[in-house]
């Protein structure tokens, strides 16, 4: 059997192709470029059923990734997060069938390594021995781990206001790390002046084509773990937008495929911050591309992205879902990621509370009716980012001190 069914890229602006097995960045015409496969072919030679047995990380879709030979993939065991059932919050917002996907638990704590496992997979592939990117933390993290398993070279880029254990990791790495005082927008400026002073490999988001097939699989694992059958609605923390974009593919796939019981797909919602909503605001105005948003700050910094280069698909897969984009206020998130852990034991990071509050919020608004089967994506670990937890005094006992009042 064939390792990938990977046939070439395609522009989905101007429909120009162009070979998978060179280093191409944009498209001519300025769009991300996506990859495609020969799903005829493949649906007669893969069933979803022969996935039964096979290793649990996403490289069990590996006829639908873009990496051809498998000595190629570069892998930490990523991949197949568990979701589960947040059955006493979901009651008290009146979603009895609420669901969590905790992308917290693959390598590096965020579902970035599934971006940077494929990306550096097919970087290698290539012979790219040198990259460098933007970052809001996160993926500088796992770009940086997953190329140093790779022999590859990283230079990040990322705001000084970055989360702290991020900074770590990349330098734990190996990677060459540089702050920048400013946004991940400020960020790509610098990283795309160093690509084409130094013919560096660009790993910035969709101007590789890669990193999308990593964050797709979390689609495929949906679809796997609700036995074909999808929810009604799936809630995403929106940023860059590529695991929106990648779900949204994967779904696409899928139905090529005949994998899925229905045609029907998840109503899907970007879910951004009140402070940077860019994304929120081209939807509510009709348009197809947004604006870049002035002054953005919000404490789920990984949805900090004034302007998405791939805005445009984001906003179509939105559209094409009849889904909509929402934006939670920053004391909802605190709200919201200290009501999962006191009542799931689960500490989540800001940016997956911010998908709890819209789901309330689209629930009290009837948006989401109370019998619907709702997924929201925890993205990362909440412990990667401790200063967003409310400081409160700590009782400090004396030796052999009873406990004498109530904690408050």
């Amino acid at each position: 059997m064939t390792h990938s069914y990977a046939t070439h890229l395609s522009c989905p602006k101007c429909k120009n192709t162009y070979s998978i097995e060179g280093i191409h960045q944009l498209c001519s015409c300025g769009s991300p470029l996506l990859v495609r496969y020969d799903l005829a072919k493949a649906k007669s030679k893969v069933s979803k059923e022969s996935l039964s047995g096979r290793e649990s990380t996403l490289w069990r879709y590996h006829e639908f990734l873009p990496v051809l030979q498998k000595e190629n993939v570069v892998s930490l065991g990523e991949g197949f997060t568990p979701i589960t059932s947040l059955n006493r919050l979901g009651s008290s917002i009146s979603l009895p069938s609420l669901f969590l996907k905790d992308e917290g638990l693959v390598p590096s704590g965020s579902f970035k390594a599934r971006g940077a496992a494929v990306g550096i997979s097919k970087a290698k592939e290539l012979g790219v021995t040198e990259l460098a990117m933007p970052t809001n933390g996160n993926a500088g993290a796992a770009w940086s781990l997953y190329a140093a398993k790779a022999g590859i070279t990283a230079h990040i880029v990322m705001p000084v206001e970055a989360p702290e254990i991020t900074r770590k990791e990349v330098l734990i790495s190996g990677g060459r790390l540089y702050l920048i005082n400013g946004l991940i927008s400020d960020a790509g400026k610098t990283v795309a002046a160093f690509v084409q002073e130094h013919d560096c490999y660009d790993a910035s988001t969709l101007k590789e084509p890669y990193r999308i097939e990593g964050k797709k699989t979390m689609g495929y694992e949906i679809a796997e773990q609700f036995n074909w059958s999808l929810p009604d609605v799936i809630l995403y923390p929106t940023g860059g937008g590529v695991g929106l974009i990648g779900i949204y593919k994967a779904f696409r796939e899928l139905l090529e495929l005949g994998w899925l019981e229905n045609d029907k797909l998840p109503r899907l919602v970007a879910v951004q911050s009140e402070g940077c909503a860019p994304i929120v605001k081209a939807h509510e105005a009709g348009e197809s591309s947004s604006v870049f948003w002035e002054n953005s700050q919000t404490k789920a910094f990984g949805i900090n992205v004034p302007k998405a280069l791939g805005d445009f698909l984001v906003l179509e897969a939105i559209a094409k879902t009849n889904g909509t984009a929402i934006a939670v206020s920053e004391a909802d998130i605190e709200i919201y990621q200290r009501k999962v852990a006191q009542e799931e034991g689960q500490f989540i990071c800001p940016e997956g509370a911010a998908t709890i509050a819209a789901a309330t919020k689209l629930r009290e608004s009837n948006w989401i009716s109370h019998d619907e089967q709702v997924l929201c994506l925890n993205t990362g670990m909440g412990i990667k980012y401790p200063e967003t937890v409310l400081s409160k005094t700590i009782p400090t006992l004396e030796k052999g001190e009873r406990i004498k009042e109530e904690y408050h």
